[in-house]
């Protein structure tokens, strides 16, 4: 009998102490600080999700029907030198010529955004962890600079025969050399060229870096729009060690 007591003493004191050790363990734990400087590693991989995410929701956004005829920021319209042309083709009753152009240029910037992604796919894949990290502790376009620098020559060598195509495809060269060639009878104006490929080239990749300028504002200073543990992590530390 006083074998039993004592085997059931000894249970009893070793359950205490095991217990003791695991309130000490999880109090320790509560006061560890919490892990907040994320990785290289998680930096590399969390900025460059938050890239893709981005400049493929942009493109998407602007390749959809009226992407870029139905936003005001980015919508085409007659070249600053040419608005003078619109202006005496609509007062001589040519509106809906005017119309027809300023449509088909959307239309033609609207089918060559669907090209944009990949490119900026490629753009990120060769980032170094160096270009990371100068976007994320960088302004608040910084990510957009980036983007300009290093894609702009092949978006234009992309776009540009794909918007000739879609110029052509819906008569927007047919529409705006008539345009030209109206205007260009009226006396005394200065000669409107016929040629808009160029223009339209050049307005379609800005309105994709406006586009993307939205979106990496958008995740930098609205807490809502870091979806993942990782961003939270990324972007907490990015907010707290700005340059």
């Amino acid at each position: 009998m006083r074998a039993k007591f004592l085997v059931i003493t000894g249970m009893l004191a070793f359950i205490t102490v095991a217990s003791v050790d695991t309130l000490n363990q999880t109090a320790q734990a509560a006061v560890q600080p919490v892990q907040t400087t994320p990785s290289n590693s998680e930096i590399n991989s969390g900025l460059k999700q938050a890239l893709e995410v981005a400049t493929g929701k942009s493109s998407d956004q602007l390749s959809a029907v009226n992407g870029f005829f139905g936003n005001a920021a980015v919508k085409i319209l007659f070249p600053p030198e040419a608005q003078k042309a619109e202006k005496t083709l609509r007062s001589l009753g040519m509106g809906k010529l005017c119309d027809n152009v300023i449509l088909s240029l959307n239309r033609a910037a609207e089918d060559a955004a669907k090209q944009a992604k990949p490119i900026f796919v490629d753009a990120i894949k060769k980032m170094t962890l160096q270009d990371v990290t100068n976007i994320l502790l960088g302004n608040q376009d910084a990510a957009t600079q980036y983007f300009q620098r290093t894609t702009t020559p092949q978006l234009t060598a992309k776009f540009k025969p794909m918007i000739q195509t879609s110029l052509d495809k819906v008569n927007a060269t047919k529409y705006y050399a008539d345009a030209a060639k109206a205007y260009n009878k009226v006396p005394f104006v200065k000669k409107m060229n016929p040629d808009i490929s160029d223009y339209t080239t050049q307005k379609a990749i800005s309105g994709l870096f406006i586009e993307i300028a939205k979106e990496e504002l958008n995740i930098r200073s609205n807490l809502g729009a870091r979806t993942t543990p990782l961003l939270q992590k990324i972007f907490s530390f990015a907010d707290k060690n700005k340059k």
